[in-house]
């Protein structure tokens, strides 16, 4: 068995879903493993990953209204409010979802559907910088 640790950053423009499955993809193809398991970590808390429908936007945008409704910005009963209205939201939305998610690496790549891709899901108004730690093992 080998390992490899790698970190890729990604920019948000606030709000939303971002696709970083070619960036992933990428590296975990580049690093000549056969099979193995790939793990997807965000180190943050307000944001998260998730492993979503690639090809209709609309799915994408359902996604973000349905968070919107399910957990509004604001709400006046988070205690929580030194950061923002968008804050506490955002920790809700991230325990909701994962920060971490494990894909198989099959015949050297990664064992996601036709319709599948890795996504960070970015909780905050505000555009940040996030880290996505990748952890390979395999042969």
């Amino acid at each position: 068995m080998k390992q490899k640790i790698h970190q890729i950053a990604t920019q948000t423009r606030g709000k939303g879903l971002y696709n970083i499955t070619r960036e992933v993809e990428a590296w975990a193809t580049a690093q000549e493993f056969q099979t193995g398991i790939l793990t997807v970590f965000v180190p943050h808390t307000s944001a998260s990953l998730v492993i979503q429908e690639n090809a209709d936007p609309d799915v994408l945008r359902d996604l973000n209204a349905f968070f919107a409704r399910l957990v509004p910005d604001g709400d006046p009963a988070y205690r929580h409010t030194a950061e923002g209205p968008d804050d506490m939201p955002a920790h809700i939305r991230s325990a909701l979802t994962q920060t971490q998610i494990g894909i198989p690496l099959v015949d050297g790549r990664l064992g996601l559907g036709v319709w599948q891709g890795i996504y960070l899901f970015e909780h905050r108004s505000a555009p940040h910088k996030r880290r996505v730690t990748l952890h390979l093992i395999g042969e």
